[in-house]
């Protein structure tokens, strides 16, 4: 696998390092970290500017009680596959490894179904019931801020995976989806020869993963002023939902297509929509749904590359390592760990999977650590760094 290209590699380190200072943008943590992380992930020029990066507030935190810890999950939804695969990586490989370990007494689940205001309830009773830490998934950016603020008054943190709270007092993890969706727009650009039109299929709107990546697919696309964006419409990262979504469109729509972009988890869906519809081989960007991969699989010529960008295993052990290590007091430097996200090729796909895969596999394709997020990578991250497995209250 290749680590996906960023425009920060267009300009130099040094003179990179000479217009942050110039402009103040430095801060304390960020300048901290790696000058090569920072400016491949960290470059204003291409991070959703929204993205929290000042110094973490848990830079000298104290958990409030000794392990084994009690974690609340506040989970804003359940209802695709990617969900499935962060729940199923939980349960049967985090909690197990965590509880041997001696660090972990309970995980206790909520779901709120993408009620902004059940999530609020759901955590504040978390917080009472007395969890040591929380992890949100995929929440408003906004929404939950008071709350956070509760749970850390209480001295609670709280760990938010796969996008990003605004509150100073939330932890958050992820890849830069504003500019790893300006790579995808931009890979799009170049499947369909630089001009034509593109349906653009959203994730949740609102969400500051989707929103992200969807304005940096948007200006990706605008690279080329041959390219129109003839639609704009919600997938809810969900297969069911975007392959109702798109059949719509595309019966309503019945000019030409050249390609579609597409959030995971929601291209299956797109996939089956469009060869239901006898539209042709319309070029769809793929994330890691292992059906859809194994179209590609079958069918070698169909597309160039597909981008990683949220794998589920790999996020809920990037944000559960990040957690544990600030239990530990480990001191995060920054509010948000930003990890790159994953380019594959054709061949990569060769040695990932045989052409006799199953195209209805809801699963997901795992990185692994050692591409996303590994021990000495998150290690630059942290004041006080260690192997968060070896922790003895002692």
């Amino acid at each position: 696998m290749k680590t996906l290209k960023t425009l920060a590699f267009a300009t130099g380190m040094a003179a990179m390092a000479t217009s942050m200072a110039a402009t103040g943008a430095w801060s304390e943590g960020l300048d901290e970290l790696d000058p090569a992380v920072v400016e491949r992930l960290y470059n204003k020029d291409m991070l959703d500017p929204a993205q929290p990066i000042g110094a973490s507030a848990f830079r000298d935190f104290v958990a409030k009680n000794p392990p084994p810890w009690k974690i609340g999950y506040a989970s804003s939804y359940a209802g695709n596959t990617w969900r499935a695969g962060v729940m199923g990586e939980l349960q049967n490989t985090i909690i197990p490894a965590w509880k041997k370990a001696g660090l972990l007494d309970e995980v206790i689940i909520t779901q709120s179904n993408l009620n902004d205001s059940t999530q609020i309830q759901q955590m504040r009773q978390l917080v009472d019931q007395g969890v040591d830490a929380i992890i949100v998934c995929c929440s408003n950016p906004t929404a939950l801020n008071q709350t956070v603020k509760y749970a850390y008054d209480k001295g609670v943190p709280v760990f938010s995976l796969t996008g990003y709270l605004t509150s100073p007092y939330s932890v958050n993890s992820s890849v830069n989806y504003q500019q790893a969706g300006f790579e995808i727009g931009k890979w799009m650009v170049n499947e369909i020869g630089g001009e034509g039109n593109v349906l653009v299929v959203e994730g949740i709107p609102g969400t500051s993963a989707s929103d992200s990546q969807d304005r940096g697919v948007k200006a990706g696309l605008a690279t080329s002023d041959k390219v129109k964006v003839v639609g704009s419409i919600a997938g809810m990262w969900t297969d069911q939902v975007a392959q109702g979504e798109v059949q719509k469109w595309l019966a309503t729509h019945p000019g030409k297509l050249d390609g579609i972009v597409v959030q995971s988890a929601a291209e299956m869906g797109v996939l089956r929509a469009v060869q239901q519809s006898g539209r042709g081989n319309v070029p769809i960007a793929i994330g890691g749904e292992l059906g859809a991969l194994c179209y590609w699989r079958q069918n070698p010529d169909y597309i160039s590359s597909t981008f990683q960008v949220w794998p589920p295993a790999d996020e809920i052990q990037l944000i559960w390592n990040i957690m544990m290590r600030t239990l530990q007091g480990q001191g995060p430097k920054v509010q948000s760990v930003l990890v790159d996200a994953i380019s594959i090729d054709f061949s990569d796909l060769e040695k990932l999977m045989d052409e006799d895969c199953n195209l209805n596999n809801p699963n997901w394709l795992a990185v692994g650590a050692e591409r996303w997020g590994s021990s000495d990578y998150l290690d630059n991250f942290f004041l006080r760094p260690a192997d968060p497995m070896m922790f003895s209250a002692k």
